[in-house]
């Protein structure tokens, strides 16, 4: 299984440095040219290796962890996206509903990445949160993961294999709306940081 991250501000190094803590290899990439971040990189970890979007994309798992409104940049990159499993990333803060045709922001983006599973996930953490180690006080922090297939399954064992505790929440339109903007509001479940203890 292969595995990038597309975007690299501070959520996509934020789950860079969690593939690096377990040793996992992820590609990274934005619509610059490798050599431009191949020192951030680099500062991360040695498994985290810079690469072209074009050669990115061909991953099997990709997180989307760009702007909302740059999302129809990435899915240009391939005619099809078929096979493949996106992690959706990305805040949809400030756009309005109806540019989305009333659906969820998911449900929008599913659209551009045709014939791809999308899992929406990883997203209500901020940055700084992101970037810490998941294991807290004994217990594991929580990342929540909405999909209308069953990709959520295959993301969740990924994030247990990164230190997290997966909650699904069941379809985009249902579970999936706790965990994302609408216009000018935020879903319930965003910004909340949970750790989930074995017992």
């Amino acid at each position: 299984m292969s595995y990038a991250i597309i975007g690299f501000g501070n959520i996509g190094k934020a789950l860079a440095k969690a593939f690096a803590r377990k040793g996992i290899e992820v590609s990274v990439a934005t619509t610059r040219d490798p050599e431009s971040f191949a020192a951030d990189a680099a500062a991360i970890g040695p498994t985290i290796i810079p690469k072209k979007l074009a050669d990115a994309v061909t991953a099997d798992i990709i997180f989307l962890a760009v702007r909302f409104e740059s999302h129809p940049d990435v899915a240009k990159a391939l005619p099809t996206w078929r096979g493949k499993t996106i992690v959706d990333v990305t805040n949809a803060y400030g756009v309005p509903p109806e540019q989305l045709g009333g659906q969820p922001s998911s449900k929008f983006i599913a659209q551009a990445f045709s014939g791809a599973r999308l899992v929406k996930g990883f997203n209500h953490l901020i940055a700084d949160t992101l970037d810490q180690d998941p294991a807290v006080h004994g217990g594991k922090r929580v990342v929540f993961l909405a999909s209308d297939d069953d990709a959520a399954a295959e993301i969740g064992a990924l994030a247990e294999n990164l230190g997290f505790a997966p909650i699904k929440l069941g379809g985009l339109s249902e579970g999936g709306l706790l965990v994302q903007a609408r216009g000018n509001s935020w879903g319930q479940l965003i910004f909340k940081d949970l750790v989930k203890f074995d017992g």
